[in-house]
């Protein structure tokens, strides 16, 4: 019985060898030896094997917050390991990757462009759960704004980054992360008795 993974890592790799534009779901039953029914009880369409593989890259993300090292590193490394790992998961298959999303860009797609921008806002979210992020109110709005802006700007660099190990994104990333870090305390630089909390309403006394 061929499975769920099976599927998608040959329509992956059918999509590295020529491109993800040209791969079709029979191509995929084909390489396999099984039928397309096969294929439609794991997916019901060609966008759906987009999903499962970027649902790996946030898998494979969540794994990295399990090292024993983690909870001793620092917001910043945290959010540094998190988005190469993810970045890291795609590597061997990056030309398809970035057909993928060069296709969901195509005007007159907002079938898929919309489910894209949700997916977008889950990995953000499993991002900061693992990073240990807890704020709340304003501050949240503004840190979830700020990093889903430095995940799809790294995103965009890593497309097109041919360096070692990706060496070029990664030094990208921890300028992208320095900014918004340094953001972060200007804006809620909090103080015992001064500054506005998260809500947006002054500290009460003690």
């Amino acid at each position: 019985m061929v499975t769920a993974d099976q599927i998608v890592n040959t329509a992956v790799e059918l999509g590295e060898q020529k491109s993800w534009e040209a791969v079709r779901l029979h191509d995929v039953a084909a390489a396999l030896g099984i039928t397309l029914n096969d294929v439609h009880a794991h997916f019901r369409e060609k966008e759906d094997i987009v999903e499962a593989w970027f649902e790996r890259a946030d898998s494979a993300m969540l794994r990295i917050a399990r090292a024993p090292d983690f909870s001793f590193l620092t917001p910043r490394q945290r959010l540094h390991r998190l988005i190469m790992a993810w970045l890291a998961s795609l590597y061997p298959y990056r030309k398809a990757t970035r057909q993928m999303i060069y296709g969901k860009l195509e005007p007159g797609h907002l079938h898929v462009q919309i489910p894209g921008l949700m997916r977008v806002r889950r990995t953000v979210q499993w991002m900061r759960e693992a990073a240990g992020r807890d704020a709340t109110y304003l501050r949240r709005a503004l840190e979830e704004s700020a990093l889903t802006s430095i995940y799809l700007a790294t995103f965009a660099h890593w497309m097109n980054d041919s360096s070692s190990g990706s060496s070029r994104t990664s030094r990208f990333l921890d300028g992208c992360l320095s900014v918004g870090e340094n953001l972060d305390r200007m804006l809620f630089f909090h103080r015992r008795g001064g500054e506005r909390t998260d809500s947006g309403e002054a500290p009460q006394g003690t």
